[in-house]
């Protein structure tokens, strides 16, 4: 049953929350990564469109030269993206393209495309990142590039040379993340055989691409649960910032400084309760979301989700403290959580959506939407909740405790990538076109 925050949760610093909110407004224009400044999905932006088509409130569209799930970011009047490209679409690119919607460059990050789960997905899934002076981009084929701006190469390397063959089932999804300098990399992947454990966090210099640590991330999942994914997040509160990975039975956190191991919480997949029988193919896809003093957890295929305290250390898997809350099913299974404004919400791959109070997990609606497959997570904005759906189909729901659509708008091309928003323009990216809404 959910319970209400402990105490020291309703009393979280006012350094805390004023630090989590200044993280926010300094990239409030710009969506520097997937999920935006945070990681959650949330813009500042106002006055964007409700309704739209093809041929309403489209600033431009922009051809592109093949199909991806990576979201654009965006820095400044910049929009950077990965996809497949070539002669049977087997090379990997990073385009650089205007806020006027113009091509500006294009560089080939790497090549040996291939499609996974028929039409689901390819090697040009993981999203860019860019802090305005460079932007670093990886493909599932472990390539991973750093440019700057106009398009100069500064360093490029392979993952699978320097770390070892991936052996993931679907390719490697997980998009890096920046940290202080260091680009951050969560490559949790296996064979299927309880022996073995490929799963590493690892660190490069994100200047250079030298490497500064790895760190094994040892969990005993078996099976297809030792394939994640899900990308890791940034957690920040006062005193420290948190690299949370998420896959293998466990979600853990380490100190991107040197990948020193703070907290684990396990009990997702329980792999030795003899009530419960062990998951074979709980592999996580959704990625964790957080707030000030919470970080909801997914798990998958319709079983939890969890509602933890990231401010403690150790084992979390069975601290009452370290638990706040949990739903007992229905967890999105890739979607990711948005928390805003102490609601949680929950988008399933059936396009229901679930909203939650964030400080009781009492869960307040469940709700249909577009009926079309979810892949995309959810974005906030100016007090609406956009949804993406694999039809091209876009729901926009008003935010707050009580559930109403506002819109539905039809862009009829297929869309796996998640939005972004970014000076008063929300950027679809489609298997055909980069779309600026405004």
């Amino acid at each position: 049953m959910p319970r209400s925050l402990p105490l020291f949760l309703q009393r979280v610093s006012l350094a805390a929350v004023l630090g989590f909110l200044v993280v926010t407004a300094a990239n409030a224009d710009n969506w520097p990564q997937w999920r935006g400044p945070t990681f959650n999905g949330i813009s500042t932006e106002k006055n964007l469109p409700v309704e739209w088509s093809p041929k309403k409130n489209v600033a431009w569209k922009l051809k592109l030269p093949g199909p991806a799930g990576a979201s654009p970011v965006v820095w400044g009047d910049r929009i950077f993206l990965t996809s497949v490209a070539g002669d049977e679409k087997n090379e990997l690119v990073l385009i650089c393209v205007s806020t006027s919607g113009k091509e500006l460059w294009r560089r080939t990050v790497g090549t040996g495309n291939r499609r996974v789960r028929r039409d689901e997905g390819n090697m040009a899934s993981p999203s860019p990142t860019t802090d305005g002076k460079h932007v670093w981009a990886m493909m599932g084929t472990g390539h991973v590039a750093c440019y700057d701006m106009n398009g100069k190469q500064i360093w490029k390397l392979n993952l699978q040379d320097r770390y070892g063959r991936f052996r993931i089932a679907f390719g490697m999804a997980s998009t890096p993340i920046l940290s202080d300098g260091r680009l951050l990399f969560q490559l949790i992947h296996g064979d299927g055989k309880a022996s073995t454990q490929e799963a590493i966090v690892v660190a490069v210099n994100a200047a250079t691409g030298k490497p500064l640590w790895k760190t094994e991330r040892v969990t005993g999942a078996s099976n297809e649960n030792e394939h994640s994914y899900a990308s890791p997040i940034l957690y920040k509160n006062a005193k420290r910032t948190l690299f949370i990975t998420h896959g293998a039975d466990y979600t853990i956190a380490y100190d991107p400084k040197d990948g020193k191991e703070i907290w684990r919480c396990g009990g997702l997949n329980p792999q030795n309760d003899p009530n419960i029988r062990y998951h074979p193919t709980l592999r996580f896809v959704a990625s964790p979301a957080a707030v000030a003093g919470m970080l909801i957890i997914p798990t998958a295929k319709h079983r939890e989700v969890y509602a933890v305290n990231p401010d403690l250390r150790g084992d979390l898997t069975n601290r009452k403290e370290a638990h706040l809350w949990k739903l007992p099913r229905d967890t999105p299974d890739v979607p990711s959580p948005l928390i805003h404004d102490g609601l949680v919400y929950l988008c399933r791959e059936n396009g229901n959506l679930m909203c939650v109070d964030a400080k009781t997990g009492k869960l307040l609606y469940t709700k249909r939407t577009s009926r079309g497959r979810h892949r995309a997570s959810p974005a906030y904005a100016d007090g609406k909740i956009y949804l993406t759906s694999r039809d091209g189909k876009i729901t926009v729901v008003k935010a707050g405790r009580e559930f109403k659509i506002l819109a539905i708008n039809n862009m009829a091309e297929t869309i796996t990538a998640s939005p972004a928003i970014s000076n008063g323009t929300i950027y679809l990216r489609s298997w055909e076109h980069l779309w600026a809404i405004r």
